[in-house]
């Protein structure tokens, strides 16, 4: 286990605890997601955090042991800030589970998606010190690909959603980028540089068709998905071992 320092002795800033933090956290972007998620996998989930919108909870996995789910908003730059508060209260193994969209037209809808390495094509990563890509934690990365029978991929963060720049989808694939997303490199960054650990799985839920424009799943798939993103990321932390750091 790495030692981690705390960044900040004070009360984090941006999440105000109401309940404890788990060594064990899963990273959805939806506050929703996050709320479905810990209905699921949760035993009597308390709400951890609910400031500025971003939704957390904690409450006893199924093996036992806690477990946090919370939200990290949309982008980068949020997603750091919830990363870097998390670990100075203590989380040590964080998996992020959120949406992508398929940079390849093969890659269907509903696909499930451990990701070995993010393309740092977003500022708050490279601001943060990446150089090119971020490397996620290899033995999350393992449990994630076995539990969702997938092969490991590399996607690209990226700032923005809606980007008027066509040529870009073309250029990450090029890259070696099978998917495209807005989180994983920012939070992967902020728990290499902290000491802790770090992964990503990704639910396919658009495909980025060049020429015929964006197919979007709906929103029934979409909350059926974030379910499918939370039980795989539960069967891959039963893998890792109940409470590993």
């Amino acid at each position: 286990m790495s030692h981690i320092v705390p960044r900040v002795p004070d009360a984090p800033i941006h999440l105000r605890p109401a309940a404890e933090l788990a060594e064990r956290v899963l990273l959805p972007g939806d506050p929703h997601r996050a709320l479905h998620v810990a209905q699921a996998l949760l035993d009597k989930p308390l709400m951890f955090n609910h400031h500025r919108g971003l939704w957390g909870y904690t409450g006893a996995a199924r093996d036992g042991a806690p477990l946090t789910v919370q939200a990290t908003g949309m982008g980068g730059p949020s997603a750091a800030i919830v990363t870097e508060e998390l670990v100075d209260l203590g989380a040590r193994t964080l998996i992020r589970i959120g949406t992508c969209g398929a940079l390849r037209e093969e890659t269907a809808l509903g696909t499930l998606l451990p990701v070995a390495a993010a393309l740092a094509a977003d500022g708050a990563s490279r601001a943060l010190g990446a150089d090119g890509r971020v490397v996620a934690d290899p033995e999350i990365t393992a449990a994630l690909a076995d539990a969702a029978g997938q092969e490991p991929v590399t996607c690209a963060s990226t700032d923005l959603f809606y980007d008027p720049r066509p040529e870009l989808p073309a250029a990450w694939e090029g890259a070696g980028a099978a998917v495209v997303e807005m989180e994983a490199a920012a939070l992967m960054q902020v728990a290499t540089r902290r000491g802790a650990r770090a992964g990503c799985l990704l639910a396919v839920s658009d495909q980025i068709a060049r020429g015929r424009g964006r197919v979007r799943a709906t929103p029934e798939e979409l909350e059926r998905m974030g379910l499918a993103l939370g039980e795989t990321a539960w069967r891959a932390l039963e893998r890792l071992g109940a409470g590993t750091v």
